[in-house]
């Protein structure tokens, strides 16, 4: 089996076209159909069915796509780690975060490493953390700051704890206040902006909310970080969202913390476990594990 078979196989598999595979990785359709064709006879199954020219994956390519997608990412880590050059010059860094951290943790600590490497290019994705952990298993993140606990639990993951952070209520400055300290079975009769299916702040206030015996009421769901505060602004609900994001929201939001217990999430670092990260990545991830003193 050789690099560039694999190289080919997931060209295909993108397209489902030969011809456009083909000009992806810029070699001639009959060299791309023949290393496939030869692919297949090493491996003993068709990977493809080609019937009344659909190109659609065969069990045997569902099964073989994640593994050569993951082999061609290693190969590309591999290559860049071997290439940077001393000192940290030049290279790049693949960071997912939550949302929440994009806009509360990490400016602060992107300033810095960019202030003492300019020349690393740094890639941040946003998302939740089971979209993450999704792509560091696949070999598309080096590092990526997620929600613990997981969404589903992965061996193939390291973890560290990075820090942990109090949720607090934002309203309308111009609406009347909540009481003080809220308290989460207070949230009973307020109306909520929701976030999206998918976001882990969501996970944790309906979870707490239900832990009380009851359903929240939503105005307004379904709203990115950015979109919720501006809903909130508009005076449509409150949102319970993390401390750091709170206080870079700005005077025209209220800030109100929750009766203890309170709500606390847990933020932790995650790499794979197979694969040490690229030298830029191990710099960033130094940079993150001291700002939690900061923190």
């Amino acid at each position: 089996m050789q690099f560039q078979q694999l190289l080919y196989f997931v060209a295909v598999a993108e397209t489902r076209h030969f011809t456009r595979a083909a000009e992806r990785v810029h070699v001639s359709q009959p060299s791309l159909s023949q290393q496939i064709k030869a692919l297949e006879q090493e491996l003993g199954a068709e990977l493809f069915s080609r019937a009344r020219g659909n190109i659609t994956l065969t069990d045997a390519g569902e099964a073989l796509l994640p593994l050569a997608r993951r082999i061609l990412a290693d190969t590309e880590t591999a290559r860049l780690e071997v290439q940077e050059l001393a000192q940290l010059k030049r290279g790049r860094v693949r960071l997912g975060a939550t949302p929440s951290l994009c806009t509360g943790l990490l400016p602060d600590v992107l300033r810095s490493f960019h202030d003492l490497h300019p020349g690393i290019e740094l890639l941040i994705e946003e998302g939740g953390s089971h979209d993450l952990v999704r792509e560091l298993a696949r070999g598309a993140l080096d590092l990526a700051l997620v929600v613990l606990p997981l969404p589903t639990p992965s061996p193939a993951l390291t973890t560290v704890e990075l820090l942990r952070e109090d949720l607090v209520v934002v309203s309308a400055a111009s609406e009347p206040a909540p009481r003080r300290p809220v308290r989460i079975k207070d949230l009973r009769d307020q109306p909520l902006v929701m976030f999206r299916h998918g976001y882990d702040l969501r996970e944790l206030t309906v979870a707490a909310c239900r832990a009380e015996g009851f359903e929240p009421t939503f105005t307004v769901e379904g709203g990115e970080l950015d979109a919720v505060l501006g809903f909130v602004r508009a005076g449509l609900g409150l949102a319970v969202v993390p401390a750091m994001v709170a206080g870079r929201a700005g005077r025209d939001l209220r800030v109100t913390a929750l009766a203890r217990p309170g709500l606390r999430r847990t933020i932790a670092l995650a790499h794979r476990s197979d694969v040490a990260p690229p030298r830029a990545a191990r710099e960033l991830q130094r940079l993150l594990m001291a700002s939690r003193r900061r923190v």
